[in-house]
């Protein structure tokens, strides 16, 4: 092999590695109990956070118009209803664990 071409075949293993990270995320987050993942969690959060400050920049630029708004309430309470069932997840996992053991 030459230098280039091994060259080239270096950057196409780092290309494969660089591009199964976002099939392997997704692959992870279809598996069970992944919900409480630090991970997922964090790009929930992320998500959640830049859906909110789209509706208000989108509230902004149309003058307050009242649906979106509206929009932000309701993901406002989606997100906290998400939060609320990460919460009762780690809460009950204990009591789920104890009484497979028994």
């Amino acid at each position: 092999m030459t230098e280039r071409s091994t060259r080239a075949a270096a950057d196409l293993m780092a290309t494969t590695e660089d591009e199964s990270a976002p099939v392997e995320f997704f692959a992870f987050i279809i598996k069970p109990g992944s919900s409480l993942h630090p991970a997922f969690l964090l790009a929930a959060d992320c998500c959640f956070a830049a859906l909110f400050f789209v509706f208000i920049w989108l509230a902004y630029l149309t003058r307050g118009n009242v649906h979106f708004f509206v929009l932000l309430i309701i993901e406002l309470l989606l997100w906290a209803s998400v939060k609320w069932f990460v919460q009762e997840l780690r809460r009950l996992s204990p009591q789920v664990t104890e009484k497979k053991h028994q």
